[in-house]
Order: structure tokens, then sequence, then C-alpha cells
């Protein structure tokens, strides 16, 4: 009992001489390369424990969105004070403080289970990195390829776009009505004799689709529709491109090419020559009365009026508005990968993918 205390003791002392350092002498790059080291470390502790999958995944996405949290704080408050303010001193010792967020939500769900926690000693650390690790490699690959793509997908360039981009949003009123034009309703219906709406499934590196992998986890993050097979009537909600509002836009193929390895997917869904009317005849409807991005059902899966979606939420409503839908769930709920992943009868035909070189 007394080497336990006197190891907690120890922890304790050596937190607080690093927490003062940081605040002392960490300029941006530290405290990201902080805030990052902790959640990989954190990462490998939480799936190399007793915890059950739940929980892993649970404190993994917690990790994902603490990190994300710390560093668009820095980022965004911090460092842009720094020399100009005296409110950079206080902001600047929350943003050490919150280093700790990462044990703190570890020490939630064990004291949850009853569990005793305390931080890994130097004995434990060992212990995991010439044992644990040798009998775990493909698994704490894994983990630190995910936990990479995940800090890089957060990138403090890609939260401040974001951030920077959200005063263009509205979650409680339609703010871009009428964008889409004549032109584009002729090529509509000119492509009512081809029997297949098109869906289109993209991994385009735009900021926002870089932010919301961090979430699902998953290549592709973006879905369109398209009634024409050429792709020339492809329709989506988007943040417009910084020419539209943000809302139900029309996108070109070249918009999906926001970094090198962008690709998209396309597949083909029968439908009757009806079905596809009525479609069109929605999408006029919406492009009359308003839409909005729906930038916070992201995150609270709803939205405040009907018009206000997001992507695959849009397209997941305009299937079932023509009862072509081809899995059950809340609109709310359907992510890109969902309309292929979830495509149980086999209705959809791959068409092809396009990848940009």
């Amino acid at each position: 009992m007394n080497d336990l205390l006197h190891r907690k003791k120890i922890i304790k002392s050596s937190f607080i001489v690093i927490l003062a350092g940081l605040f002392l002498f960490a300029n941006l790059p530290v405290m990201i390369i902080t805030y990052s080291y902790l959640a990989v470390v954190m990462l490998i502790r939480t799936w190399l424990s007793g915890f059950n999958k739940s929980e892993k995944f649970g404190l993994t996405i917690t990790y994902g969105l603490v990190v994300a949290a710390q560093i668009v704080f820095s980022v965004l408050v911090v460092f842009s004070l720094r020399g100009k303010d005296l409110m950079y001193y206080p902001s600047k010792l929350f943003a050490v403080v919150i280093v700790l967020l990462p044990f703190a939500m570890e020490r939630l769900v064990t004291a949850n289970r009853n569990a005793e926690f305390y931080p890994p000693s130097v004995e434990d650390i060992a212990s995991i990195s010439f044992s644990e690790f040798r009998n775990s490699r493909d698994k704490i690959v894994g983990i630190l390829k995910g936990v990479t793509k995940t800090v890089g997908s957060a990138s403090p360039q890609n939260l401040k776009t974001i951030v920077e981009d959200l005063p263009r949003h509205s979650a409680i009123r339609y703010i871009n009505n009428g964008t889409l034009t004549k032109a584009y309703f002729e090529s509509a219906n000119a492509s009512l004799e081809d029997p297949n709406i098109y869906i289109v499934i993209s991994n385009t590196g735009s900021a926002a689709s870089e932010i919301i992998s961090v979430f699902t986890q998953k290549q592709y993050n973006h879905a369109s529709l398209s009634f024409d097979r050429d792709l020339d009537t492809i329709i989506s909600y988007n943040g417009g491109a910084n020419v539209y509002p943000p809302g139900m836009n029309t996108e070109m193929l070249e918009q999906f090419h926001q970094k090198p390895d962008a690709s998209v997917l396309v597949y083909s869904l029968s439908v009757t020559r009806e079905q596809k009317r009525a479609i069109i005849d929605k999408i006029a409807e919406i492009n009359r009365e308003g839409s909005a991005y729906n930038i916070v059902g992201l995150v609270v899966k709803r939205s405040y009026k009907s018009n206000i979606m997001f992507c695959s939420q849009f397209v997941y409503k305009m299937l079932k508005l023509a009862d072509i839908q081809y899995f059950n769930k809340r609109d709310g709920e359907v992510r890109p990968t969902d309309l292929i992943e979830l495509d149980y009868y086999r209705r959809l035909k791959f068409v092809e993918e396009i990848k940009f070189h």
C-alpha cells in the first residue's frame, strides 16, 4: 500500500512539472504534438485493456473528439492571442490543463466499472512495450494507422477551414433559395427516358469530408444523386463551394478532386419514369422553398426543418420519397457508405470508379 501511494505521489509530481513546462515554454507545434501523443498513448492503453468492445469504441471516439477540440482551441484561441492580449496567459493555462482530458475520460469509464485508475507507471509502459506490443503487433499497427489518419484529418488547417465557414451556415432557417437553374431542370427532365437513377459516393478530400471521416472512420464521406449516366445532373447538399449558400446545390466531378487520391464510386438503381419524375419535382419544390446544410444534424441526427439536410440524409429521403429505398433507417442516421453497405438485396449495380490522376 505504501509503495502504491509513493508511486502515485511521484506520478502526480511528474505531471505537475510537465504541465508547468508546457505553460512556460510550449509553442503551438509542441501543444499539438502533446495532445496527439497522449491520444495515441491512451488509445493503445484502451485497446490493450480489459474494457469491453463498446467501451473501447466509445473511448476511441471520445479521444478523437477531445484531441480535435484541444487543437481547435489552441489554434483559434490561445496562440491567436499571443503577444496581442493579456487573455493569452489564462487561455494557455486552460489549454495546458485540458491536456489531462483523455485521462479524465478513462477515469469516468473505470469509475463506472468500480475499477481503480491511475496513469501507467514506467514499469507498466515497459511491460506493454516488450510483451503486449509483441503479442498484439498487428492490432497496434492498425490502431496507430487509424490515429495517424485521424490526426491528419483533424489537422489545424481543416479545423480552421470548418470554423471559418460556420458563419455561412444556419441550422434553423433556409438560406439557399433558387440556386438551381432552368437549364438544370431541362437536363434532369431530358433524363426521364433513362430507367436508372445514379448514386454517387465520393472521397473528395474537402475539409468537411476529412473531419467527417474522423467520426465515421470511412474512406467515402459524401453522397450525391445524378439523373443521367454522364453525371451532368449531380445534386446533393453541400457547402456551396463558396459560390452558393450551403444547402441543396448542383455538383460537378471537378469539385470532387480536392486531394491527389480522391475518387468517386458510381452505382445505378432502376427506377420508373414516374419515380424519377417524383424526385425531380421534389427537388424543384425544395429549390423554391429554400434549403440549408444540416451541419448540426451531423451530431444530433435531426433536422429543425424538413429542407435542412446533409448529403446522405438528402439522398436517402429522395429514394424513400420515390419508394425505391432498399434499407430502413432513420434518415438523420444514414451515412454515405450506408447507401452501399446496406444494399442487402443487391438493388444497386456498380457502374464505375472514377479516379483523378
